[in-house]
């Protein structure tokens, strides 16, 4: 199973010229000649060219149709004046080569996909971290909060230490409590009790 060309044309402006149908325009074009000869490759691209346009023109709108040529088949769609067209073996299933032509590409490749799912997360975390800063916290004030946060547990930890060394002290010498208390001060003026 192989499959030579896949193509997209548009057919939107078939009956707009006065002398007859106009050529449908290729929008997209891919093909694998690599089975042909070297000097018949040149040749071959013109002739899948020649008989897309011809299928194209002659798929009506919303319809399907699929036409043998020797050992390959041209299966087409055309919907609203655009047609896709393949170009495939002979052994190739006709249903898989138009589920092939329906498909929305980003689920027939994987890494699209995935891509797409990327980038959508990517925009919810945005939101979230927008939503989050609301209300005229930024990034930086909150920076700025947490290292007050951190300097202020150090002080407090100072204090704590300050007050089980008091009553450490207060326990094992009761009359010594008015000499420590005076040469002892707890940081940042904090007075323990």
């Amino acid at each position: 199973m192989k499959i030579t060309a896949l193509l997209l044309l548009s057919t939107a402006g078939d009956c707009s010229s006065s002398s007859g149908p106009s050529d449908p325009v290729v929008l997209a074009n891919a093909s694998d000649v690599s089975h042909f000869g070297y000097f018949q490759r040149k040749a071959a691209k013109e002739f899948i060219l020649f008989i897309a346009r011809t299928v194209a023109k002659r798929t009506p709108h919303g319809q399907r149709q699929s036409v043998q040529h020797e050992e390959s088949k041209v299966h087409s769609y055309n919907r609203n004046g655009l047609c896709a067209l393949a170009f495939m073996d002979d052994h190739y299933p006709v249903r898989s080569a138009f589920s092939l032509l329906n498909k929305d590409p980003t689920e027939a490749d994987k890494l699209l996909k995935i891509q797409r799912d990327l980038d959508e997360t990517k925009i919810l975390l945005h939101k979230t971290i927008d939503s989050v800063l609301e209300g005229g916290e930024n990034l930086d004030s909150l920076v700025a909060q947490s290292s007050d946060l951190s300097a202020a547990s150090q002080i407090q930890e100072e204090n704590v230490t300050y007050i089980e060394t008091d009553c450490f002290w207060v326990h094992l010498f009761p009359h010594e409590q008015m000499y420590y208390k005076q040469t002892r001060k707890p940081t940042n003026a904090v007075q323990a009790g």
